[in-house]
């Protein structure tokens, strides 16, 4: 239980920074490309990564699976769920999994992509406009 709050407290702090750097890469470089979200995702990537590796069963601190949970799935999963993919991604490549990693890539990009289309598609066939 102690894991699940500390996610969904990382998840709102995560969420929030998510909102500001957004808007505040917006605000310097215009919103005709969604570089808010790209910044975020790179910042995300870059982030659970070193975390992950600082904190692995290789790295230089040893943190408990509260701590790990709170930062790693509620902070960087509320700030970019990119951060998820490009880790375990980044994780199936350093295992030689290349046909997952693969398989990763596509279906998190090509699939959601379709998933997304097909929301929108259903959203405006839907009688519920006043």
């Amino acid at each position: 239980m102690r894991i699940l709050f500390a996610v969904m407290l990382g998840g709102a702090l995560g969420s929030g920074l998510r909102y500001g750097v957004s808007l505040w890469v917006a605000s310097r470089v215009g919103e005709e490309f969604p570089w808010g979200t790209v910044t975020v995702n790179v910042i995300g990537s870059f982030l659970i990564a070193f975390f992950i590796g600082l904190t692995g069963s290789e790295g230089a601190f040893t943190v408990s699976p509260v701590v790990r949970s709170f930062v790693a799935i509620g902070i960087m999963g509320g700030f970019t769920t990119f951060s998820s993919f490009s880790l375990q991604t980044l994780q199936l490549l350093q295992d030689g999994q290349w046909f997952w990693a693969a398989g990763n890539i596509l279906l998190s990009v090509v699939v959601c992509l379709l998933a997304a289309a097909a929301g929108v598609a259903l959203a405006n066939v839907l009688p519920l406009r006043s």
